[in-house]
């Protein structure tokens, strides 16, 4: 079994573009909301004439759809996903812009009738409301308020608020919830036709695992660095080699919207 410092240095050494989570196989899991995403992209992708993917990470999430609408676009604002997002996204002749996560949108008003997003880091209701047709809809899985608070709270403490600032009075940003997320999406005059929530089940085998999730889902730990909490890490290696793995709990919640 590897010794503490070399799993370190191994889940330092993973590469974080993309959101491809096959590396943490048999290292560790996360249940799967019961609604099934993916699934439900795939339905609407297939009646729909115009997608906009918001945040797209590396396309892999709208990649996996098998078939597309005549239009197709997407926004990152991480530069290293814009081209993993290209490549991946090719197949439907996507256009794959860099966009800020809170900037306007590049699109015009009315322009698409379908627009999803897995996962945003901030959520523009008033851009999603402009760039939609009249009935198009939004669908989005969102991460809910005190996702993984239990790893947090290991290595930081407790915590208060969001890691996330919102830009606005018609933004929400990842970890708001449900409640938040209605009221905006409302408040900009959308109306909300679907809202679901679930808490879901994460384990940690290694601490390898811990390492590389924290390097690649940041807002966790938003000053994550090993040397700066090399004694934490120690401390939950220690944990999962005595006791077993280390177990938190991802907040997920699913809204699909409509413009009136």
């Amino acid at each position: 079994m590897s010794g503490f410092e070399d799993l370190v240095a191994e889940g330092a050494a993973v590469p974080t573009e993309g959101w491809d989570f096959s590396w943490f196989n048999g290292r560790a899991t996360e249940q799967r909301p019961s609604w099934g995403y993916a699934q439900m992209l795939a339905v609407r992708m297939a009646r729909a004439e115009a997608v906009l993917d918001i945040q797209t990470g590396g396309g892999e999430v709208l990649a996996s759809v098998p078939a597309a609408p005549p239009v197709v676009a997407a926004t990152e604002s991480w530069q290293p996903n814009v081209e993993i997002a290209r490549r991946n996204l090719a197949k439907f002749r996507a256009t794959v812009a860099e966009v800020g996560d809170a900037a306007d949108l590049p699109f015009p008003s009315d322009h698409f009738d379908l627009i999803v997003s897995r996962h945003p880091v901030v959520t523009r209701w008033d851009e999603v409301r402009r760039v939609l047709r009249t009935n198009g809809t939004y669908l989005s899985q969102q991460v809910g308020s005190g996702s993984v608070r239990e790893l947090t709270e290991f290595m930081m403490g407790p915590q208060r608020g969001s890691a996330h600032q919102s830009p606005g009075p018609l933004a929400t940003t990842a970890g708001s919830g449900p409640i938040s997320a209605t009221a905006c999406a409302e408040a900009a005059g959308l109306d909300v036709v679907d809202l679901r929530q679930e808490a879901l089940r994460m384990e940690f085998y290694d601490i390898a695992a811990v390492v590389h999730f924290l390097r690649k889902v940041i807002w966790i730990v938003p000053d994550f660095t090993v040397d700066a909490y090399g004694d934490r890490l120690a401390e939950l290696h220690d944990f999962i080699e005595r006791h077993g793995p280390f177990v938190a709990y991802s907040q997920r919640f699913l809204i699909e919207v409509r413009k009136g």
